[in-house]
């Protein structure tokens, strides 16, 4: 491991805390060791431990001193007493003071580990609920909504207010901070949620496809419409529909749906008569609509219909305290299609995503984590790892700034060698998992020749573990 959980071990024998140091080592842990329990708690000052190990009985101060300050200052911290058999009551009264367990002297290696191990999971479940306390999720009940910031609260009284309603709703909002979530949880507990909720994304459709697609067409309407098409207003009858990014419709397909809103009609495209509908609308976008509307590109009366109830999605950089119950959100779910152990992240490394911008929101933390849990090895997530995917300006501080042309071009060769490899790590991965793990087909599938593909898998090692096991995870999280 990489990033390694900090063991400080304090026991005034030497050949125990050589042999704790040894074993423990041997196991990836980082050990430090002091014979006395004063320089262990200077120590503790000094440098961040997850575990402390220390010896009941010692000459300065006892381990139960140790232990008193431990939980005073790193109360999240895991401490485990090390006791002779004649001191297994001191042990028990230990524990009743915070201590996670104890090991009576002599003990074997396998004894220890078992204790240590059980030790870091405590740990990291430790650090997570310092995370997670008071979900505020489970508390207001919108499925997959991660957040107890002030600016979340107040979008959850929003979704309170107006769920139980048949409002037009406009969620407004940066790309990636979960408008089309916040829409799924208006409807799962609105009125209609027993009708269909359907989406449709404005920016992937042209001007002709979409008008057809949101009210139909008649046969023979236009070239190639060979039979009559139901429009999605017609399909959504009764139910909730999501126009994500309306700020696309064109002018002349916003005259239509300001006529769904005002008179709850709609014509198919070469329809005579109109047609009834019953429908609640929620929209979605992030752009500025006054702004369209000064330009001329969104018409200010549509804007007022769907403005009847607005919410703003705050981007992720003004939550940052919900950036870590996100972040281990994401782990657990990732970790767990991807079958991967991985136990969480580092102090600094949760500092580093705190800090971060997060231009792309919600979405890019998600990515960000998934990539990392594809590429780590590790145990611990450490912020030079994060770097390594997030943080562009990582590139500048891990290379000599180049001097002449040449170390220029060898620098970007460098650069884009290291990203290519990433990219090609995922894809592998990605495309086993799309075929049941099957190198063969995941090699027709992308048009590689197997020979090729086969010398990906053994060039990056992946392994049995790496691959998806389990219907990997692609909800969309706030």
């Amino acid at each position: 491991m990489s990033e390694k959980m900090g063991i400080l071990v304090i026991d005034d024998e030497p050949v125990v805390c050589r042999s704790c140091e040894r074993f423990l080592s041997g196991e990836g842990y980082g050990v430090d060791t002091v014979l006395r329990g004063r320089d262990g708690i200077q120590l503790l000052q000094e440098k961040e431990f997850d575990i402390v190990i220390a010896d009941l009985k010692m000459p300065d101060i006892s381990g139960m001193e140790v232990l008193e300050y431990v939980k005073k200052n790193f109360p999240d911290i895991q401490f485990i007493m090390i006791t002779g058999y004649s001191t297994i009551a001191n042990a028990v009264e230990s524990i009743k003071k915070g201590a996670f367990d104890y090991i009576p002297k002599p003990f074997t290696p396998q004894e220890l580990l078992s204790v240590v191990r059980e030790a870091c999971i405590k740990r990291v479940q430790t650090l997570e609920k310092i995370y997670h306390c008071d979900m505020t999720p489970h508390k207001y009940g919108f499925d997959n909504i991660i957040g107890n910031s002030e600016k979340m609260l107040g979008v959850y009284d929003l979704l309170e207010k107006v769920s139980q309603t048949d409002a037009t709703v406009l969620i407004t909002g940066q790309s990636g901070t979960g408008k089309e979530l916040i829409a799924r949880a208006i409807y799962n507990h609105s009125l209609r949620k027993d009708k269909q909720f359907i989406a449709v994304d404005c920016s992937t459709l042209s001007q002709s496809i979409l008008e057809s697609e949101l009210f139909g067409h008649t046969k023979g309407s236009f070239t190639g419409a060979i039979s009559e098409k139901r429009g999605i207003f017609e399909i959504a009858n009764e139910g909730t529909l999501f126009l994500d990014e309306v700020s696309n419709i064109p002018m002349e397909i916003q005259s239509k749906l300001l006529r769904v809103l005002e008179e709850h009609e709609f014509k198919p495209v070469g329809a005579e008569k109109v047609r009834k509908v019953d429908i609640r609308l929620i929209a979605a976008t992030n752009r500025d609509l006054k702004v369209m509307i000064k330009r001329g590109k969104f018409r200010e009366d549509l804007y007022y219909r769907l403005n009847v109830f607005s919410i703003d999605m705050p981007p992720l950089r003004d939550r940052r305290e919900d950036i870590p119950l996100l972040a281990y959100h994401f782990l657990r779910q990732i970790c767990q299609s991807l079958d991967k152990r991985i136990r969480g992240f580092s102090k600094d490394a949760i500092e580093y995503m705190i800090k971060y911008e997060w231009p792309g929101n919600v979405r890019e933390l998600k990515n960000a984590v998934e990539r990392i849990v594809v590429i780590a090895d590790e145990e611990m997530l450490s912020p030079e790892k994060l770097s390594e995917i997030m943080d562009k300006e990582k590139v500048g501080r891990n290379i000599v700034i180049p001097k002449t042309s040449e170390e220029l071009k060898e620098a970007k060769k460098e650069i884009r060698e290291k990203a290519v490899e990433d990219i090609e790590k995922i894809f592998i991965l990605e495309a086993l998992a799309r075929n049941d793990w099957n190198a063969t087909r995941a090699a027709e599938e992308t048009g590689m020749q197997r020979t090729n593909f086969q010398a990906l898998i053994k060039k990056y090692n992946i392994k049995p573990k790496d691959y998806i096991k389990k219907n990997k995870t692609n909800e969309e999280t706030v």
